[in-house]
Formats: structure tokens, C-alpha cells, sequence
């Protein structure tokens, strides 16, 4: 038997990044627990600007909103919702800011 087999996850997961404007994070907290989607890592402060459009998010005096970030592992049957949920809410608000991408997870503890 493999060394690592017993971490690998028992059904296909996927890793969702998500980078946002900080003004969504209770919104996506919110999102995340409606949809039972427990596991998630957040960092507060994040500093980005999108490939093709929107202000940098830097937070100094010129540039002063931050982003943030977080990373949601998920069933990869869940993941197309949630997806599509953050679509609905970066089209409501296309300024703000928000992106997802998602990676496979090939092992866990």
C-alpha cells in the first residue's frame, strides 16, 4: 500500500480560490454556510489588480481598498454552484472585485 493512500480524499475535491474586495466577506461567509460548505481559509488583507480591469486594490493613499482572499475546499460535485453563485454576485457588482479559480486537491490530512 502506498504511503500517502490514506490521504487521499475518499470522493474528488477541488480547492476554490476566491479573491474579492473586502466588502464581500460576510456576503461570502454567508454564501459558504447556506450552502454547508464548512472548510475554508481566509487571509484579511490582500493586495491584487485584475489582469484586465478594475482599480488595484493596494491599500495605500492613492490606492487605499485591499482585497481578500480565501481558499474553500469542496466536493467537486459542489463546485459549479458555487461558482456560479460568485458569478451572480460579481455581476451584481462588477466594480468590486471578485474572481475564483479552482485546483484539483490530490491529497489531504
Amino acid at each position: 500500500m502506498d504511503k500517502y493512500q490514506m490521504f487521499v480524499p475518499e470522493q474528488p475535491m477541488k480547492t476554490v480560490f476566491i479573491t474579492y474586495n473586502q466588502a464581500y466577506h460576510d456576503i461570502i461567509v454567508r454564501l459558504l454556510t447556506k450552502m454547508s460548505l464548512r472548510g475554508y481559509t481566509s487571509f484579511e488583507r490582500a493586495q491584487g489588480r485584475g489582469s484586465k480591469t478594475g482599480e488595484p486594490h493596494i491599500g495605500d493613499h492613492a490606492w487605499p481598498t485591499m482585497n481578500s482572499a480565501m481558499y474553500v475546499i469542496a466536493p467537486e460535485t459542489r463546485v459549479p454552484e458555487l461558482l456560479e453563485r460568485l458569478r451572480v454576485l460579481d455581476e451584481a457588482t462588477p466594480d468590486q472585485g471578485l474572481r475564483a479559480f479552482v485546483w484539483a486537491v490530490e491529497a489531504m490530512i
